[in-house]
């Protein structure tokens, strides 16, 4: 029995540089669709998008691109 797998859709993903490393994610994701993706705590993350500081509010509506380079800079607290 063969199976129709016309309604399965491929999973198309793009390169990103995450603190400089390769890292690949579906395309059309937005910067905080990559923070859930990593696990992140988003209140304890600073990130910068190509070279500018990405402020937080616009992190939903920052869609990624193929060869976008992200620096992640998560705080932790402590003495």
């Amino acid at each position: 029995m063969l199976l129709d797998n016309a309604c399965v859709k491929e999973r198309i993903t793009i390169e990103i540089i995450v603190n400089g490393d390769p890292y690949r994610i579906a395309e059309n994701s937005n910067v905080s669709d990559l923070i859930n993706e990593l696990k992140l705590t988003p209140q304890r993350l600073a990130i910068e998008l190509n070279l500018s500081i990405l402020p937080r509010a616009a992190w939903h509506e920052t869609m990624l691109s193929a060869g976008d380079k992200l620096e992640i800079i998560h705080f932790v607290g402590g003495g």
